[in-house]
């Protein structure tokens, strides 16, 4: 592990203030689950500064104002798993932070770091994307808030700049009606990193007829987003395991479609459709009910 100062931050204005002075040679410090592991793979190219947050109060907690849910960067993958405004408003995150690494992962993991590692298999941000969640950078010279999605430019690079840090990531409530999954595939049944995922929601009318749907996959497309095709294909109908494989299927056909055929997509294809179809089932509360399901 290379040399480094290392600053234990008290305020969001000293952060700023050092990366501003250090850039792309300071390295935040929430968590560390991923940070203390990647110090020991850089061989003298590390930061020269680690500005460690944990302990900076206005980046913890999660909050409900107005129908907004306010995430700071800095609740950890268990908190949120335990959060009441959370499991209330938007239970597919809960699900997805209650699955992330080991009990002790998820007790040091942040939201804030999974969000800026930018993992492919970031669990967390599937969920956070079908939410159309935004997220606040600030720097030195101001905030700008822009929509998640419009983050990440490829796994493990964002367009945050090098001053600029995670603050707040906010996004309004679901509708009472609305029901929500996230559905994550890995190598075994714990402590699993994810080979494929799905967050998923759909909203219906009294006559059960879907109103709203929105998909996001997870370690699908090179960063992530909704598929809005395949949601349109929902919107309108009634729920069928037909109509849910359809939607599946059109998820699969977008992946070849940006990412083209490569060695995994004989794994990916089929796979990825099946998630997308359980996992909607799974917003549905009589998935056994649905038309034309079978066993």
């Amino acid at each position: 592990m290379n040399q480094f100062e290392y600053i234990a931050a008290t305020s969001i204005e000293q952060v700023v203030e050092v990366m501003s002075e250090y850039g792309t040679y300071a390295s935040i410090l929430a968590g560390g689950t991923d940070l203390l592991i990647s110090l020991r793979r850089l061989n003298g190219n590390g930061p020269k500064v680690v500005v460690d947050i944990s302990r900076i109060k206005s980046l913890q907690g999660i909050s409900l104002e107005n129908g907004t849910v306010n995430l700071f960067p800095l609740a950890t993958h268990t908190s949120v798993a335990h959060s009441k405004v959370i499991h209330q408003q938007a239970v597919l995150l809960s699900s997805a932070a209650s699955v992330i690494g080991s009990p002790q992962i998820r007790n040091r993991g942040t939201v804030g770091g999974n969000i800026m590692n930018a993992a492919a298999c970031a669990d967390t941000v599937p969920p956070l994307v079908a939410l159309d969640a935004s997220v606040t950078l600030q720097s030195k010279t101001g905030n700008r808030q822009l929509p998640l999605s419009d983050l990440f430019i490829e796994p493990y690079r964002t367009n945050a700049k090098p001053d600029e840090v995670l603050t707040k990531i906010q996004f309004s409530a679901l509708p009472q009606k609305a029901k929500s999954s996230f559905i994550k595939l890995g190598r075994r049944n714990a402590l699993a990193i994810s080979r494929l995922s799905v967050a998923a929601i759909i909203c219906q009318d009294a006559k059960g007829i879907i109103v709203d749907a929105r998909i996001v996959p997870g370690a699908t497309f090179p960063t992530w987003h909704r598929v809005r095709e395949a949601e349109q294909l929902l919107v309108g109908e009634q729920p069928s395991r037909k109509l849910f494989e359809s939607a599946g299927k059109k998820v699969s056909e977008m992946m070849i479609a940006q990412i083209g055929r490569r060695w995994s997509t004989e794994y990916k294809e089929p796979v990825i459709a099946v998630l997308v179809r359980r996992a909607l089932e799974q917003c549905i509360d009589n998935p056994i009910g649905l038309r034309g399901s079978a066993s």
